[in-house]
C-alpha cells in the first residue's frame, strides 16, 4: 500500500507538469478528488482492512490529499494570473477616452405617481393600508354585495385559483378586512397591484395597479365624496379643473358615480385623448352600500361612508399621453427614461 501511495503522488504530479491550461486543470481535480476520482476508490478500498491498520493508513491517505491539494491550488492560481494577464494584453484600452457615464436611477411612472396619490390623500388625513394579493371570494366579492351568481362576476375575469380563492380582482377587498378590525371614523386608502383574465392589448392587461379610497364615520354624505375628489384631482392636476359626476352602478356602492374631469390637453375642446368629447373618465365612485357595512361589523343605521378607486395605469396614460398600456410592463429603459 505504501508504494501505491508513492506512485498515485508521482502520477499526479507528473500529470500536473503536463497542463496547459484551467480546463485541463479541472479535470485533473475530477480524476482525483471528484466523487469517483481516485481518492474516493481508496476510502473504500480501506473500508476492507482490519481495523488495525485503517488508522495509521488513513492518515497517510489524508495527508498525501492535502499536500496534492496544495499543489492544485497553486496551479489554478498562476493559470488564472496567466489567463487574466493575457486577457489584458490583448485587450485594446485607450486610456485617453474619458469614462463611461454613470445614468442616476429613475423611478418607475407608476410608482412616482402613485406617491403623488398616497402623499395628497395623507394630506386630507387618510392612511395606507395593504390587503393580500390573494385573498378569498368572500373578501374580493360576496362581502361587497357580489352574490355568486351576480352578473357584474362576468366583468370583473378573474383568476381563481380554487373555488373559494383567486387573485383579487380589486383592492376592494381591504374595505371588510379594515372594518373588522377598526371602529369608525376610518379613513383609509390602499394600493395594490390587481389582475383580472383579459386578453393583452394597448388598452388592457392582466395586471395592473389601482388606488381604492373609503371613508366611514357618522353623517358622512355624497358631498362630502365630492369635496374630497374635486381637492384631490384639482391637487394633483396643479390647477382648477372642471368636474361632473354621471350616475353609475357599482354591486358596493349605493349610489354610484362615474368621475370625469375636463380633458387636461385640449383644455375641454376635444382632441384624441378625450375622443373629441372635451371629457377624460378618470374614477369611480359612491356611497358604500348598507350591506358592506353590515357585512364589515358596522351599524349602516349609525354610520354611512363613500369609496371611490382609480387605475393607476390609465391614469397615468392620461395625464402623459400614453397611449399602450403595455410600456408599462415591458421595462424599455427608453421608455421609462422619459420620466
Amino acid at each position: 500500500m505504501q508504494e501505491k501511495i508513492k506512485a498515485l503522488c508521482q502520477k499526479f504530479t507528473t500529470q500536473l507538469s503536463l497542463i496547459k491550461n484551467l480546463q485541463e486543470l479541472e479535470h485533473l481535480k475530477v480524476e482525483f478528488f471528484g466523487k469517483k476520482g481516485i481518492f474516493q476508490d481508496l476510502l473504500l478500498f480501506l473500508r476492507t482492512l482490519p481495523l488495525s491498520q485503517r488508522a495509521s493508513l488513513g492518515r497517510e491517505i489524508n495527508q498525501l490529499k492535502e499536500e496534492l491539494l496544495q499543489l492544485y491550488q497553486q496551479a489554478f492560481i498562476g493559470f488564472g494570473q496567466a489567463e487574466l494577464s493575457l486577457s489584458i494584453a490583448h485587450e485594446k484600452i485607450d486610456a485617453t477616452l474619458p469614462g463611461r457615464r454613470l445614468f442616476m436611477g429613475r423611478k418607475h411612472p407608476l410608482g412616482k405617481l402613485k406617491d403623488e396619490v398616497i402623499s395628497i390623500f395623507s394630506s386630507l388625513g387618510f392612511s395606507v393600508q395593504y390587503s393580500p394579493d390573494v385573498d378569498s371570494d368572500w373578501y374580493n366579492y360576496e362581502s361587497l354585495n357580489f352574490p355568486p351568481d351576480h352578473p357584474a362576476r362576468e366583468m370583473q375575469d378573474t383568476f381563481y385559483i380554487d373555488a373559494t380563492l383567486l387573485l383579487r380582482s380589486h383592492t376592494s377587498n381591504a374595505q371588510i378586512r379594515v372594518m373588522e378590525r377598526t371602529t369608525p371614523p376610518v379613513r383609509v386608502i390602499v394600493p395594490g397591484t390587481v389582475y383580472r383574465n383579459e386578453n393583452i392589448s394597448a388598452r388592457s392587461h392582466v395586471f395592473f395597479h389601482q388606488v381604492e379610497g373609503f371613508y366611514v364615520d357618522q353623517k358622512v354624505s355624497l358631498a362630502d365624496l365630492l369635496d374630497t375628489m374635486r381637492t384631490f384631482w384639482c391637487r394633483l392636476l396643479g390647477k382648477q379643473i372642471k368636474m361632473r359626476f354621471r350616475p353609475s352602478y357599482f354591486p358596493f356602492v349605493e349610489p354610484g358615480l362615474e368621475i370625469d374631469i375636463s380633458c387636461a390637453q385640449c383644455e375641454g375642446k376635444g382632441c384624441s385623448l378625450c375622443k373629441e368629447n372635451g371629457w377624460l373618465e378618470v374614477a369611480g365612485a359612491g356611497m358604500i352600500h348598507p350591506e358592506v357595512l353590515k357585512n364589515g361589523g358596522v351599524d349602516p343605521e349609525l354610520y354611512s361612508g363613500y369609496a371611490w378607486g382609480l387605475g393607476l395605469e390609465r391614469l397615468a396614460m392620461l395625464l402623459y399621453g400614453i397611449d399602450d398600456i403595455r410600456l408599462f410592463s415591458q421595462n424599455d429603459l427608453r421608455f421609462l427614461s422619459q420620466f
